[in-house]
């Protein structure tokens, strides 16, 4: 697959939402280079961080990267858990495009509240309650506020970002509590949705990105994505990361494909759709993360990563 969309998106649309940084920059990023106008929405700008404690990368920086890559990006603040934000945000996109032809919900944010190897009951509440409504109830808030702009016209698109697909995590336990509901509920939530705007000609989908080498994953393992192998040695497993970039290809594939209505309700991996694109990482690679910790997880035995990628 050519990675050139040329200007496929052009006078089209779009809100990345959570896009300071990681597989959201990256995605309005590719869906700018593709021509379209895209509105990136988080809480960390210039002169003010998130609640994640990262100031390196602002909405700002994200919108330059779209308008650098052909696109328009517009940067605006909002908090997708304030609804009255997420209104305000509807209606200026309403005012500003009279459209909105690509939905992109990708908060999350709350990688710091995880606590891995702790029972429900041992585990910070308040730090699971809002992993919920992070990876809950922001979905909901932007998807009640901006589906009314969406369906407006047929071909709109829907993509719920999240962790693992619907059928790896019904069989696999995503261990802690709040942060398996929190990454399970958002498939459910898509196929729900598609049953509520088919009738409109618009396709909602969930999609699970693999292990993506974030600027915070990156500095978890004291690296960079130019000595990023060396992150092996730490865990193994990490030999079959990708790159934002990779996740970014499948949105821009999927928003440019004038069929991608077969896939509404469906939970895809990007690994997935990269056979059935033919799109690669920056590397020239394909790896398919959720099929290689599925078979790690049942198997008991980490693969040789070079049969995945």
């Amino acid at each position: 697959m050519n990675h050139d969309q040329g200007k496929a998106l052009a006078g089209k649309v779009a809100l990345v939402t959570g896009a300071s940084r990681g597989g959201a920059r990256a995605i309005a990023v590719e869906l700018g280079r593709a021509g379209a106008t895209v509105y990136v929405t988080g809480r960390t700008t210039r002169g003010k961080a998130s609640e994640s404690g990262r100031a390196a990368e602002t909405i700002e920086d994200t919108a330059e990267l779209v308008t650098a890559a052909g696109g328009r990006g517009v940067p605006v603040v909002v908090d997708h858990l304030q609804a009255e934000q997420v209104r305000a945000l509807a209606e200026r996109i309403d005012q500003e495009q009279g459209r909105l032809d690509v939905l992109v919900n990708a908060v999350w944010g709350a990688e710091q509240l995880v606590e891995r190897g702790k029972k429900l009951w041992d585990c910070d509440l308040d730090s699971g309650l809002r992993m919920l409504r992070l990876g809950i109830d922001a979905y909901y808030i932007t998807s009640h506020c901006l589906l009314p702009l969406l369906i407006r016209r047929p071909g709109g698109l829907l993509v719920e970002l999240t962790d693992g697909t619907a059928e790896f995590n019904n069989t696999h336990y995503r261990a802690p509590f709040a942060f398996d509901l929190a990454k399970s509920a958002p498939f459910r939530m898509t196929w729900a949705l598609s049953e509520e705007i088919k009738e409109y000609g618009c396709t909602a989908l969930g999609l699970a990105p693999g292990w993506m080498r974030t600027e915070a994953m990156l500095d978890a393992f004291h690296i960079t994505e130019d000595n990023w192998r060396d992150g092996c040695t730490v865990d193994p497993t990490f030999a079959i990361s990708e790159t934002p970039l990779f996740t970014a290809r499948a949105v821009s594939a999927l928003a440019t494909d004038p069929d991608v209505a077969r896939f509404t309700g469906s939970s895809l991996s990007v690994g997935t759709l990269a056979k059935q694109y033919g799109f690669t990482d920056a590397d020239g690679s394909a790896p398919d993360s959720v099929r290689y910790f599925q078979d790690y997880m049942s198997t008991g035995q980490a693969p040789h990563p070079d049969d995945y990628r």
